[in-house]
């Protein structure tokens, strides 16, 4: 992939070291050691629950905390490490298209805070481990990252490559769209009083939109000269990689579609595909 060229966001900051050693600080000096942290993604993804709103109940109050308390400082980060570097060029190029992109429906863009940090991270969406990956937070509109996960990406899901590394920043930016565009709220708002079942499958859809909005950016980038077919491929391994039914069954040995979240391998493929290959924001109605 060709990103040198790309220019380098300033919104990107480091939040540093968090949890306390790899465990998991809650009210009452209540720790959670990595192991615990990972049982509870595993039961999570097998109830079709968000891995956050659990541990969110663990806090001593039983609700999530809120922005203001939460929020931790975070600085400037290190500019000459190389992997910052990538991430401040994906997510200069995304803040690049993205505003000309939302300006064409007459929509004006607000550039994300991406934060780095190691370990754990409090965001407005609550404390958050290494374990359940790269998210974004409505809530504060940050996409947190840890960038072992690029690590584990290729060593443990075997999805290797700038453009794998650039797809999972490319879909929790496609959140953050999702968001500016109000779809977010309307999630929310249908979750309110669904079954399980029905929430789950909303999710998916929109986990799935954002796969295809991160697919529209790939487009541009590929249009401009900055993706080969081996970039694609990559790309393409890394959305399959983290499908709900592959992950299930590295768990469990088998997969429970009604539980899913985010979408089957083949679903999110798919849909990276649809945006990658139209580069049409409006190809990406994963509702219809």
């Amino acid at each position: 992939m060709k990103w040198d060229d790309f220019r380098r966001s300033d919104n990107v900051e480091d939040a540093g070291p968090g949890g306390g050693g790899g465990g998991m600080p809650f009210g009452g000096g209540f720790r959670l050691g990595g192991g615990a942290i990972i049982a509870i993604v595993v039961i999570s993804l097998l109830l079709g629950k968000n891995p956050l709103e659990i541990l969110s109940l663990l806090d001593g109050s039983g609700t999530a905390p809120t922005q203001s308390s939460v929020q931790a400082p975070a600085g400037p980060a290190a500019q000459n490490d190389p992997q910052v570097d990538f991430v401040r060029a994906i997510l200069g190029d995304t803040e690049d298209f993205w505003t000309a992109e939302l300006a064409r429906y007459g929509k004006q863009y607000q550039k994300p805070k991406l934060t780095l940090f190691q370990g754990g991270v409090n965001s407005a969406c609550g404390f958050a481990s290494t374990a359940m990956g790269p998210f974004y937070c409505p809530g504060d509109q940050h996409v947190y990252l840890d960038l072992n996960f690029f690590r584990e990406l290729s060593q443990k899901f075997g999805a290797p490559g700038d453009f794998a590394r650039a797809y999972v920043i490319a879909h929790e930016i496609g959140h953050h769209v999702q968001n500016q565009l109000g779809l977010m709220g309307d999630r929310q708002g249908f979750s309110g009083g669904a079954s399980e079942r029905s929430k789950n499958a909303q999710s998916v859809r929109i986990e799935l939109q954002a796969d295809c909005f991160a697919g529209v950016w790939g487009h541009s980038a590929q249009q401009r000269g900055a993706l080969d077919t081996k970039d694609i491929d990559q790309g393409l391994a890394a959305a399959a990689s983290v499908g709900d039914d592959r992950l299930q069954k590295q768990a469990q040995g088998y997969a429970v579609p009604e539980s899913f979240t985010h979408g089957s391998s083949e679903q999110r493929v798919r849909w990276f595909k649809t945006g990658l290959s139209t580069g049409d924001l409006r190809r990406c109605d994963t509702s219809s």
